[in-house]
C-alpha cells in the first residue's frame, strides 16, 4: 500500500509539472503571437520651439567706415646740417632734444675767424680792382685827349703841305720846301696812328679792369656767403629732434646736427589693400578727400584728431602690397610723429543697406528671417562690408523682415521659433568698469603722472582730471600701475 501511495503521488506531481510546463509554453507562444500581430504604437511628440533674438531689417543709407592702422609723421621736416666745418662756438639755449625754436632764430654758430679773414682779403681785392678801374679810366681819357691833339696837328701839317704846293705852283715856293712840308704831314699822320693804338690799349685796360673788379666782387660775395654759412638759422618754427652736437665740439661740413620738425603740420600714413583703395576712388579714378578720424589709445585716454585724405603713394614699394595713403591732420593735439594710431576713414555712402550683427550671416551667404507663422526662412543676401561686430548687407527680400541675430546649428529653414524682440535690436555696449581708489593709491598715481616727462601736457591734464574723480576707470588704473611696475 505504501508503495502504491507513493507511486500515485509521484505520478500526480509529474502530471502537474507537465501541465504547468505546457501552460507556460502556451502563454509564451500566445504573447509572442500577439506582439507580432499587434500594430506598433507611436508616441505623440510635440514640436520643439527655439527662442531666438530677432531684429527688424530696415534698409537705410549708411556710410561705411574703413578701419586701419597708421603712423603719424610730419609733413615738414628739415635736417639741420653744418655748411662749414669748424668748432661750434655758440649754441642756442633751445638747441636740445625737444627744444622749441622760431623761424629765423640763430641755432648755432661755427668759429668764423677763417671765413672773416677770407672776407677781409676779398674786400681788399675789391678795393684794388676799383682803384685799377679808376686808373684805367683816367688813362683812357688821356689817350682820347692825345688822339685829339694828334688829329689837330695832322690837320695843321696837311694845310701847310697844301700851301707849299700852292706856292710852288705859282713859282714862289721851292721843291725842297714842299718835300719838307710833305714829310711833316706824313709824320703827323703816323703820330695819329700811334695815338689810336694807345687809345685802343687804354680801352682794353678799362675792360680788363672792369673784369677784374667783377671777379673781385664775386670773390667777396663768395667769402661773405661762406661767412654766413657759419651761422645756422631755423628754417621754420618747430621742435628739434635727434640732436647730436654740443657747444665746443668740432664738426665737419655737411654733418647732421639735428632734425627740425613742424608739430603743427602732421599727417598720418596708412596702408590699405587694393580693394579698399578702390572704394576710396571716385568714378573718374581720382582719390576722394574722405574725412578721417585718428585715435591714439594711451593710459585709458584716447587722443583723437580729424583730417582728410590728401594723396596716395605713386608706386608700390618693393616687397609691399596694397596702397600707401596719406591724410592731413587738423589740430592734432597730443600726437607726435612716430605714434602708431587707429585710422577710421568714411567711405562713400551706400543706399538700401541693412546693418546686422555679424553672427546673423551664415557660411552660405544667407540670413534667417521669420515667416508669418514664426518659422524660419533662409534669405540670400549680398555682403558689402564688415564693420567690427556688424555687417552691411543688401537684399530686396529683406526689407521689413525680422532677422535672427545669432545663427546656431539647431536652426534651419522651416523650424518654428519663439522670437525675442528688442527695441534697440543690438545690445548696448556695457559701461566701463569703475573703481573707488584709496587715498594712498590715488596719491601714488597722481605723483607718477605729474613726474612722467614722456607724457604730453594735454594727456597729463586729462589723466589728472580723471584721477581726481570719485570713481576712476579700472582700465586706466591698470595701465598706469603696469607702467609704474606695481
Amino acid at each position: 500500500m505504501r508503495f502504491l501511495r507513493q507511486s500515485l503521488t509521484g505520478l500526480f506531481l509529474m502530471s502537474m509539472t507537465l501541465g504547468l510546463l505546457a501552460y507556460a509554453g502556451y502563454t509564451v507562444f500566445s504573447a509572442v503571437q500577439e506582439r507580432l500581430t499587434k500594430e506598433p504604437r507611436v508616441a505623440e511628440r510635440r514640436e520643439r520651439v527655439f527662442a531666438v533674438n530677432v531684429i527688424t531689417a530696415t534698409p537705410q543709407q549708411i556710410t561705411p567706415e574703413l578701419t586701419v592702422f597708421g603712423e603719424v609723421q610730419s609733413r615738414r621736416s628739415l635736417e639741420i646740417r653744418a655748411k662749414a666745418g669748424g668748432t661750434l662756438v655758440e649754441l642756442a639755449d633751445a638747441f636740445e632734444e625737444g627744444g622749441q625754436v622760431r623761424a629765423g632764430q640763430v641755432l648755432a654758430r661755427v668759429d668764423p675767424a677763417d671765413s672773416q679773414s677770407a672776407l677781409d682779403r676779398a674786400a681788399s681785392d675789391v678795393s684794388d680792382a676799383q682803384a685799377e678801374t679808376r686808373d684805367a679810366q683816367r688813362g683812357l681819357d688821356l689817350a682820347r685827349d692825345e688822339l685829339g691833339a694828334a688829329d689837330a696837328q695832322a690837320e695843321l701839317q696837311d694845310r701847310a703841305f697844301k700851301r707849299q704846293q700852292d706856292l710852288e705852283a705859282r713859282g714862289v715856293g721851292t721843291a725842297a720846301a714842299v718835300e719838307v712840308a710833305e714829310l711833316a704831314a706824313a709824320q703827323a699822320r703816323a703820330t695819329v696812328l700811334a695815338r689810336r693804338q694807345a687809345l685802343a690799349t687804354a680801352e682794353a685796360r678799362v675792360d680788363q679792369a672792369a673784369t677784374g673788379l667783377s671777379r673781385a666782387i664775386i670773390s667777396q660775395k663768395e667769402a661773405q656767403r661762406r661767412l654766413d654759412d657759419t651761422t645756422i638759422l631755423a628754417g621754420f618754427t618747430g621742435s628739434l629732434s635727434d640732436v647730436t652736437v654740443v657747444e665746443g665740439g668740432l664738426i665737419s661740413a655737411n654733418e647732421k646736427m639735428a632734425t627740425l620738425i613742424d608739430p603743427a603740420a602732421l599727417e598720418v600714413a596708412f596702408r590699405v589693400s587694393t580693394p579698399q583703395f578702390a572704394r576710396l576712388l571716385d568714378p573718374k579714378g581720382v582719390l576722394l578727400s574722405a574725412p578721417v578720424r585718428v585715435t591714439l589709445e594711451a593710459f585709458g585716454v584716447n587722443l583723437q584728431a580729424t583730417g582728410i585724405v590728401t594723396r596716395a603713394s605713386a608706386a608700390v614699394g618693393e616687397g609691399q602690397t596694397g596702397r600707401l595713403v596719406f591724410a592731413r591732420l587738423d589740430a592734432a593735439q597730443g600726437l607726435k610723429p612716430g605714434d602708431f594710431v587707429t585710422v577710421r576713414i568714411d567711405e562713400p555712402p551706400l543706399e538700401n543697406i541693412v546693418r546686422l550683427p555679424a553672427a546673423a550671416l551664415g557660411a552660405d551667404g544667407s540670413v534667417l528671417a521669420l515667416s508669418g507663422e514664426d518659422r524660419i526662412e533662409a534669405i540670400p543676401v549680398t555682403l558689402l562690408r564688415r564693420q567690427g561686430d556688424d555687417i552691411l548687407v543688401r537684399s530686396a527680400a529683406l526689407a521689413g523682415r525680422e532677422v535672427i541675430t545669432q545663427r546656431s546649428p539647431l536652426l534651419g529653414a522651416g523650424i518654428k521659433v519663439r522670437p525675442l524682440r528688442h527695441t534697440e535690436g543690438v545690445a548696448e555696449t556695457p559701461a566701463p568698469e569703475m573703481l573707488e581708489l584709496s587715498a594712498d593709491r590715488r596719491a601714488r598715481l597722481i605723483a607718477y603722472v605729474e613726474g612722467n616727462t614722456d607724457m604730453p601736457d594735454a594727456l597729463k591734464t586729462r589723466l589728472l582730471a580723471k584721477l581726481e574723480q570719485d570713481r576712476v576707470p579700472a582700465r586706466m588704473v591698470q595701465r598706469l600701475e603696469t607702467r609704474m611696475g606695481g
